[in-house]
């Protein structure tokens, strides 16, 4: 009913007050049908539609939301980051979920509208390659959600230019990241942080490469750590701090010299424009201890050093820091036969060594230890001159001679060709073995070479100069044993320590291409003395030739005792009144 006194101050009739409430109001209000409108109302709302509501106040662990229905709504309190702020009468929007569940309350979510509201700012706001940031919020299968308004997925290969051991360290921090996707239809999007890092990544190498020159020093950032060096981030390019750029001394690994996150001023050797890459070196920042080299260690001058490294070629000595000299293993002793500088030195040991050589250029310093010591080569010549009988102990065996040690650390070389006058020996192991005491005569001394020569032969007088010339001539007969046979001939002993060769082709009157089919070792035959060379000291012998001569005897007797003659054996070869050939010489 309209309020008869509104009527008379306002000075219109009741019907005039009917028709203006009905057009304000409605027809229902006016004639008092407050439940039709209400359920007319109730009809327009809908799971799903956002609501605003008006806080009514508190109960328990829920916020009480009146939203002008029939019944109020709860909301939790967790869905609220100011919920001890919330006051009676604050106005929130929310999501109607349901109108009315068993207990006639109103189920309504304020983060599901947060998060519509959410998506429709982004959408507004937002497209593919712009720069969000939001905070961490947890892990799920293949990346991380980050809350930017609302949830966004960060795949794991999209974190870091390189990917993180654990995702999980971005949790509750914030996250700038470039939108990759927008799935307006799923409400799905995809941002990547690397995206961002690398294009502001590419942007500050640009302006780096611009702006940086070769001799400068910069402050970078080390970001990663190899066998070989140290990779140092410059802001937007990564430099290479090599390993041999770090100090002037030694450095075994780079992690020795510094460590991922670590603050460092280097500076800038070389920059490679067309390949974007930077040369760094710590150790420029300071003067090089090879600058002074030669005047603090001049050639031929001893110092004491400390033993940093072995190798199988020699020992490192650090005379200062940043300065290491080579003690080749030749340079280790004057006598003593070094297989490995551990025999020697070991790492840490004080050693005192004179300076060989210095290469400024290649920074290289040549180092010796045993000339700290008197060469015992400068004596040998003194203790033992040319002709001095020595006794000493076979200390090693090689093809071409045996090594007689004459002192401690001092051998001399018996060489095959001086172990005998008459024997042919093809190896010294025929004659000696290890550890045999022999008695030589010196022969000569490189001091320079620290050689001394032996002779075993020269301790007896040379038979070929007199006895053997006058034992044995060419065209005599003798008698002796076959020693050896080889594809070319036979060797045949005289006497002990004389051998003659037979050679193949003296073996018979027919051709033999193998001479064991003539004779065997050990045999003893009599053979003719063809050659007797004094010079090469060899003896030429014929088995055949000495056959013909018994032939001819045979022939001789037979003629004496009138029996029929027999042919003589054919002479070949033009043998003179000695039985040698006259053209067909046999060369031993």
């Amino acid at each position: 009913m309209v309020d008869n006194n509104l009527i008379e101050k306002i000075g219109v009739d009741d019907a005039e007050v009917e028709a203006l409430v009905k057009e304000a109001l409605g027809a229902e209000v006016a004639a008092g049908d407050m439940d039709g409108l209400l359920k007319e109302d109730m009809q327009q709302l809908h799971p799903g539609k956002i609501l605003q509501g008006k806080v009514v106040g508190k109960a328990g662990d829920d916020v009480v939301v009146e939203v002008g229905l029939k019944s109020e709504g709860l909301v939790n309190k967790n869905e609220f980051e100011d919920f001890e702020d919330l006051e009676p009468g604050d106005v929130i929007e929310v999501l109607l979920e349901a109108l009315e569940d068993e207990s006639g309350t109103i189920k309504l979510s304020k983060r599901k509208a947060d998060r519509i509201r959410g998506w429709e700012r982004i959408l507004e706001t937002k497209k593919e390659g712009d720069i969000v940031e939001g905070r961490g919020m947890r892990k799920i299968k293949g990346g991380l959600l980050v809350d930017i308004g609302v949830p966004v997925f960060l795949p794991a290969s999209q974190v870091d230019i390189r990917r993180p051991s654990d995702i999980s360290e971005y949790i509750g921090k914030t996250v700038r990241a470039e939108i990759l996707k927008i799935d307006e239809e799923r409400r799905n999007i995809v941002v990547s942080r690397r995206r961002l890092i690398e294009r502001e990544r590419d942007d500050a190498k640009k302006r780096l490469l611009e702006t940086v020159k070769e001799g400068e020093l910069v402050t970078g950032t080390v970001t990663n750590i190899a066998d070989f060096g140290a990779f140092v981030d410059l802001g937007g390019l990564d430099g290479l701090l090599h390993i041999t750029d770090m100090s002037w001394g030694r450095v075994n690994h780079p992690s020795d010299m510094v460590r991922i996150g670590d603050r460092i001023e280097v500076k800038i050797l070389k920059i490679d424009l067309e390949r974007e890459k930077i040369a760094l070196g710590l150790k420029q920042k300071e003067a090089s201890p090879w600058e002074t080299i030669e005047q603090k260690y001049p050639v031929n001058s001893r110092v004491t050093g400390k033993v940093v490294n072995l190798v199988s070629y020699g020992a490192f000595v650090q005379l200062e820091e940043g300065i290491e000299g080579l003690v080749h293993i030749s340079e280790m002793s004057w006598t003593k036969r070094v297989n490995h500088p551990s025999e020697i030195v070991g790492v840490g040991d004080e050693v005192d060594v004179v300076v060989l050589d210095i290469s400024k250029d290649k920074q290289e310093i040549s180092l010796g230890m045993k000339q700290t010591e008197v060469n015992p080569w400068e004596l040998v010549a003194e203790k033992y001159p040319v002709g001095t009988i020595i006794e000493g102990k076979v200390r090693n065996l090689a093809n071409y001679g045996a090594f007689v040690e004459i002192e401690p650390g001092i051998d001399g070389l018996l060489h095959v060709s001086d172990i005998s006058w008459t024997e042919k020996i093809s190896h010294p192991n025929e004659k000696y073995k290890k550890g045999d005491i022999v008695k030589c005569v010196v022969l000569d001394i490189d001091q320079q070479k620290q050689r001394v020569g032996l002779g075993a032969k020269q301790l007896a007088e040379d038979p070929w100069l007199a006895a053997i010339p006058d034992a044995y001539k060419p065209g005599m007969v003798v008698h002796g044993k076959i020693t050896k046979i080889t594809n070319f001939g036979v060797f045949v002993e005289l006497e002990e320590g004389l051998e003659g060769l037979l050679h193949i082709s003296e073996l018979s009157d027919q051709k033999v291409e193998n001479p064991q089919d003539v004779v065997k070792p050990g045999e003893e035959i009599d053979v003719k003395i063809l050659r007797v060379d004094i010079q090469d000291r060899k003896i030429g012998l014929s088995l055949k030739r000495a056959q013909w001569g018994d032939l001819e005897r045979k022939e001789e007797e037979a003629a004496k005792g009138e029996a029929p003659p027999k042919p003589a054996a054919p002479k070949r070869g033009g043998m003179d009144e000695h039985g040698a050939l006259g053209t067909d010489k046999i060369e031993l």
